[in-house]
């Protein structure tokens, strides 16, 4: 992808600003990509909480594409900081506050989205253990080959209902 592709991706330049407007746009436009990507998470975070994974799963592809945009423009923000802050120091403040209360909010999408994955992991694990001790109640009595027992076996598979 060339840069000139790669720029028009962004609803902002990630060229240096050189006049107070083109300041004020990009500020303006990487606060619009930060209120879009919060809103996202904060929907992502509620469905998760709900136990909605599904719909939550559904918003992965915008996350995903804020993230990006929300990334470079913060990469290009902090390239251009003195030229940002020359030409448009009030936009500058406000992005710099907005990102600082960004933070919290993306620590608690990140908390609530590894709890998710930690209880996921236990129920899995539960499962494999309950199926695997079956295994370990059958006799231990020489098989028809006349060998010995090798020990209790671990589960050969698991059947995982995803209608529920």
């Amino acid at each position: 992808m060339t840069a000139q592709a790669e720029a028009t991706a962004f609803p902002f330049s990630l060229d240096r600003p050189a006049s107070q407007q083109e300041a004020d746009h990009f500020c303006k436009a990487l606060s619009g990509t930060m209120e879009a990507l919060l809103s996202v998470i904060e929907m992502e975070t509620e469905l998760v909480r709900e136990g909605k994974l599904r719909e939550a799963g559904e918003l992965q592809a915008d996350k995903a594409r804020l993230i990006h945009e929300y990334t470079r423009g913060m990469m290009a923000a902090k390239e251009h900081a003195v030229a940002l802050g020359n030409l448009a120091p009030a936009s500058t403040q406000s992005l710099r506050r907005q990102h600082g209360e960004f933070q919290p909010v993306l620590r608690i999408n990140l908390a609530v989205l590894s709890t998710a994955r930690d209880v996921a992991n236990n129920l899995v694990s539960a499962v494999a253990q309950v199926a695997g001790a079956k295994n370990a109640n059958a006799p231990t009595t020489y098989g028809r080959t006349g060998t010995a027992p090798t020990g209790p076996q671990s589960a050969r598979g698991i059947a995982v209902n995803q209608a529920l």
